[in-house]
């Protein structure tokens, strides 16, 4: 499996690139490798997201069925690297095309089998498709995110001294839930009962903070939380917000905002092979830094 090149992306460089240079961080030329010998990793992390694993055929460029055996490779990956837990960022599964509640909570259970052989906590982030065709509740009653109650589709954890985030943004405009299907896909929410829980979560700890949401947060459009400027703010307000890890744009985006860096994984479920996986793995360092390590298509970037 391949490990991508990891460059270093300093918040000075941040602060002195031209708008070319930022749009160019893929480009290796623009940073220097960095000596790493005297940080010390205090926590590591496994990340995928849409994976959309449906017994279904093609579909354009996403290969549903091929999702278990990509999964599989994952969880042996982070069992073998042994990291301190694994969450997938939504569109865990997708439905057939009758709709069916019965077949898609069956989807649902089998990448879930695959998903739970990770020898550690395992959380996951809702996403659009993870209600196609059934509700949050029933969503949540199929799947487990290690010590928190099935219930709850946003919520949040500490482990070695820092603060987890999970963020749920399928609501409609009038606070509803996305439900069977009854959505605008483009028009996923934040609701207020949820940014006062998010205000309150933040208000409440002094460690450093790692947020996980589906749907984006880094901008405008039909792929962005229609009130991602509100939840911004909040996260900027904090100050101790690290970085915000998103599914959803298949295609991946890496941006820095206000202080804030924000990675979006690459879909799981696109192209076919082995080759067109995607997941990585985060490494927390004693300065708070992030190296993302990606594997397969997935992009690596560093978070000074």
């Amino acid at each position: 499996m391949n490990e991508n090149n990891k460059w270093i992306v300093t918040r000075r460089d941040f602060l002195k690139a031209t708008g070319l240079a930022i749009t160019g961080l893929s480009f290796g030329a623009l940073f220097a490798q960095e000596d790493e010998t005297d940080r010390k990793i205090i926590l590591s992390f496994g990340i995928v997201t849409d994976a959309h694993f449906a017994d279904k055929v093609v579909s354009r460029t996403r290969f549903y069925k091929e999702s278990i055996s990509k999964m599989t490779e994952c969880v042996e990956l982070m069992n073998d690297k042994k990291v301190d837990f694994l969450i997938e960022l939504g569109d865990f599964k997708d439905m057939d095309d009758s709709a069916s509640e019965e077949v898609t909570l069956k989807f649902l259970d089998t990448i879930e089998t695959i998903f739970k052989q990770f020898e550690g906590p395992c959380y996951h982030v809702i996403g659009n498709h993870d209600v196609d065709c059934i509700s949050k509740k029933q969503f949540l009653s199929h799947i487990e995110n290690s010590g928190i109650a099935n219930e709850s589709s946003y919520y949040s954890f500490d482990l070695k001294g820092l603060h987890f985030i999970i963020l749920d943004a399928n609501y409609n405009s009038d606070g509803s839930d996305y439900d069977h299907g009854k959505f605008d896909w483009t028009d996923p929410n934040i609701p207020n009962k949820e940014i006062n829980w998010l205000k309150n979560d933040l208000a409440s700890t002094s460690k450093p903070v790692i947020v996980f949401v589906h749907q984006q947060l880094n901008g405008k459009g039909n792929l962005y939380v229609n009130n991602a400027t509100d939840v911004r703010q909040i996260l900027q307000k904090n100050k101790r917000v690290l970085a915000v890890f998103q599914g959803h744009h298949h295609a991946g985006k890496f941006s820095h905002i206000e202080g804030i860096y924000y990675y979006t994984l690459k879909a799981m479920v696109e192209g076919t092979g082995d080759p067109n996986n995607s997941y990585a793995i985060v490494d927390v360092y004693d300065d708070y830094s992030l190296s993302i390590t990606g594997y397969r298509n997935a992009e690596s970037e560093k978070m000074e």
